[in-house]
């Protein structure tokens, strides 16, 4: 069998290459992709190529872990971890019955078609429908956003970035009984789309944050703009003792944060939150199955109708992430899509 596969050749530059794939190796199923997702954080810092060197893939998806679990960003390479398709083959020791026909997800780069071990494809659940289970790995990122989080009852709290991450977010921290949910985004009709879900308020500057949250400020935040200079607007906005979660990836955008004296003598802890990993204190109880089953509950109960806003045959790769790339206010979820 042969594919189409897209590879980043150098900053801004993709190709889309047809390859022979041949049978599924023993254990494995062969999977005929439908959609994938391209992620506007950490997949875009690596069209620009603004991903540090020395930070690999991702150790722990190993579609993208490279020799010895250490791949690292350097041109050229492949990327993705969002594709959805139908499996239309197994290789030795897999039960045909249990898998042909059915459609999973997979953490796998953009390709027409890929081989899985049967251990890391993830059925569709009934009632989600192919795009829906396209923002599955979003849909575990926002879990684990509010794990790390950990918001109280009664507390406010700020959310800034209302991609497709931040909308997810919303959605999950519209079930909890706080006592008001801002959301902040400079373009109106995403900010318009998390006030939909059920936040509080949405607005599009810091002022205006700061004005729905009154004097006390927010005592959790979360910055998913993947911009750095957003993070001092979320310290103004947070209160004494308040928290910040920092979900973006920057890569190598660095920006000066003000960690003087409103952040020093609030004693605002700065959270990390990185899906790759669970906080330790929650990994007594909570894996990765849990946090899966847990987004799958989050995609089936979201109405996410519009937060796909553009699909390209997979092609036409290349304008696709020359949309994303030009920061176009009408961009939410960009999807490839497959023959």
């Amino acid at each position: 069998m042969r594919r189409r596969a897209l590879v980043f050749t150098g900053p801004r530059r993709v190709s889309v290459i047809d390859e022979e794939l041949g049978s599924p190796p023993p254990g494995a199923l062969l999977v005929r992709t439908r959609v994938s997702a391209i992620s506007a954080g950490t997949e875009l810092l690596a069209f620009r190529g603004e991903l540090p060197a020395d930070v690999p893939l991702d150790e722990t998806l190993p579609a993208l872990a490279g020799e010895g679990g250490r791949g690292a960003w350097t041109f050229p390479f492949r990327f993705g971890y969002a594709a959805v398709g139908e499996v239309i083959g197994v290789g030795d020791g897999v039960a045909a019955s249990d898998w042909i026909g059915r459609h999973v997800f997979s953490f796998q780069p953009h390709g027409s078609a890929f081989f899985v071990a049967a251990g890391e494809a993830w059925p569709v659940p009934d009632g989600i429908d192919l795009e829906k289970a396209a923002l599955l790995a979003n849909a575990e990122t926002a879990v684990n956003l509010i794990l790390d989080g950990g918001p109280r009852v009664g507390e406010r709290v700020a959310v800034f970035g209302q991609g497709v991450v931040g909308l997810l977010a919303t959605a999950l921290l519209v079930q909890f009984p706080l006592q008001m949910l801002v959301v902040v985004d400079r373009v109106a009709g995403r900010a318009a789309r998390g006030r939909a879900l059920g936040a509080s308020a949405a607005v599009s500057s810091v002022e205006d944050a700061r004005a729905a949250l009154a004097d006390a400020g927010a005592d959790l935040a979360f910055e998913l703009t993947g911009n750095p200079q957003v993070l001092n607007d979320a310290l103004a906005v947070t209160g004494r003792e308040g928290r910040v979660v920092v979900g973006s990836f920057y890569g190598r955008k660095q920006s000066a944060v003000d960690l003087g004296g409103h952040f020093h003598r609030g004693r605002i802890a700065i959270v990390g939150s990185q899906v790759s990993h669970i906080a330790p204190a929650l990994t007594a109880r909570w894996d990765r199955q849990r946090r899966r089953d847990v987004a799958w509950q989050l995609l089936r109960r979201v109405d996410s109708a519009g937060f796909t806003s553009h699909r390209f045959p997979v092609g036409e790769a290349a304008a696709a992430y020359a949309l994303l790339d030009a920061d176009a206010p009408a961009a939410l979820q960009v999807l490839l899509t497959y023959d």
